[in-house]
């Protein structure tokens, strides 16, 4: 009889929690000087999801790799939401993923390698329903399992969409509702119930790239995905990159059933935390504590951040409703940069 494997035994932390601090990253980042070139699109300025460099001017190749320890005890479910994750890069930019090579950390010495094999097929899972090719990979023996991917997408230059491509009186949809570091938190201390952890997996087994198609028949410019530095972190860097003040109403956020509960319960992540700090004096909070945690919470595979012209809004909204993502949400407008230096107001 095969041994049950459980990964959360094998890791501290799980998911986009994982990742290193913004702040100190960024600090780490500004040491390196890396040459530019005229055909990248896209480079690391503006923080955005992946980089992209020009082909000709019909083709662009966008370049991102994510890849993260266990958010569940399931192999095949953790293939799946990891893979989701990392092609989530190309779809915020407007991209079409073409290519896939898996990243593999795995403790091949104390668990039944039949894991590993489950954790790949979760993944070309994910990578067959995008409708990309997978290429090879490289896996490793590490005493802590971690999985992702390296993708390459492309795009035609003129339809590129970046996070610095916010615009003054748009407004912001969000497609995925929020929750799922608590949600993920609160699971580890047997404050979460299951029927609220399935709606999590249902969440981050979710590729955008559903959101995404709806998106590219409209003439966007200035979109992310909200991830491990949740929407207060990655909304952040959207109004930073485009040079602008985004407001978020918090009443109209999108959230996982039992996220709210256990935030009042004290159940915050600590990456929630993390990610405040990140937007620093940038960030000013209008909003109840609770939802500023809300906003602040670690997504992993996390939803698409759209902004989009006024007149629009609505429409594109419905639409990505209509395609699956039903709790996509209007919930804020872009507004001029203010001259305190606020980059994103929690209302």
């Amino acid at each position: 009889m095969q041994k049950k494997i459980h990964l959360l035994k094998e890791c501290q932390y799980g998911g986009c929690s994982a990742k290193i601090d913004p702040t100190e990253l960024s600090k780490l980042l500004e040491k390196i000087e890396i040459p530019g070139n005229e055909n990248i699109l896209v480079g690391l300025s503006t923080h955005d999801d992946a980089g992209v460099y020009k082909i000709n001017n019909d083709t662009a190749l966008i370049v991102t790799t994510d890849f993260f320890p266990p958010v569940v005890d399931d192999p095949y479910t953790f293939g799946v939401i990891a893979a989701t994750n990392a092609l989530s890069d190309i779809y915020a930019m407007g991209g079409r993923p073409l290519l896939a090579l898996n990243l593999m950390h795995y403790p091949g010495s104390r668990l039944p390698l039949e894991g590993l094999a489950e954790i790949l097929k979760g993944g070309q899972q994910a990578i067959n329903e995008a409708g990309a090719f997978t290429m090879g990979g490289h896996t490793i023996e590490d005493p802590t399992p971690q999985y992702g991917l390296a993708v390459v997408g492309i795009v035609h230059p003129d339809q590129l969409i970046a996070n610095n491509g916010a615009k003054v009186g748009q407004k912001l949809i969000l497609t995925k509702p929020l929750g799922i570091g608590t949600i993920i938190a609160g699971q580890r201390l047997g404050m979460t119930s299951d029927e609220e952890y399935q709606a999590a997996i249902k969440q981050m087994t979710r590729l955008n790239k559903y959101a995404a198609e709806v998106m590219q028949q409209y003439n966007i410019k200035g979109a992310t995905d909200v991830t491990g530095f949740g929407l207060v972190g990655h909304g952040f860097e959207l109004a930073e990159a485009s040079d602008t003040t985004i407001v978020i109403d918090t009443k109209q956020l999108p959230t996982l059933p039992g996220t709210l509960r256990l935030l009042d319960d004290g159940c915050i992540p600590g990456a929630a935390f993390r990610n405040i700090k990140y937007a620093g004096k940038g960030l000013k909070v209008n909003c109840p504590l609770m939802l500023s945690y809300l906003a602040a919470d670690p997504q992993t595979s996390g939803g698409l951040l759209i902004a989009v012209d006024k007149e629009e809004a609505e429409e594109i909204c419905n639409q990505i409703r209509q395609q699956g993502d039903q709790q996509a949400s209007i919930i804020g407008e872009v507004i001029a940069p203010q001259n305190n230096g606020i980059k994103i107001i929690l209302e």
